[in-house]
């Protein structure tokens, strides 16, 4: 199963919304899920014109569930912020020769 596939799995009928972004059943994560399908056809729209999908999980267990994008835990890439000049310690006008 792609998980961008614009086909819907048929486990997904029988999906729970589960509590903490990992399985409802035995408690294992995301990243353990046997098969994955993200809905990408149908974002909810929040604050700030932002989006959300609903992200649905087959659990090693059997177990299928599903959660917000939004609800999912941050991993170790998230936690790195945007670049920002103005926070930047690089000086242009001599990196580019312009003294």
């Amino acid at each position: 199963m792609e998980a961008f596939s614009p086909t819907p799995p048929d486990w997904r009928e029988i999906a729970t919304h589960a509590e903490g972004f990992c399985c409802p059943n035995c408690r294992a994560s995301s990243s353990t899920a046997n098969a994955a399908w993200i809905d990408r056809r149908s974002p909810v729209f929040v604050e700030n014109r932002k989006r959300k999908w609903q992200e649905f999980y087959l659990c090693q267990c059997g177990k299928a569930w599903w959660g917000w994008s939004d609800e999912r835990t941050p991993n170790e890439f998230a936690e790195r912020s945007t670049y920002n000049s103005e926070d930047s310690d690089l000086d242009y006008d001599s990196f580019f020769g312009y003294f």
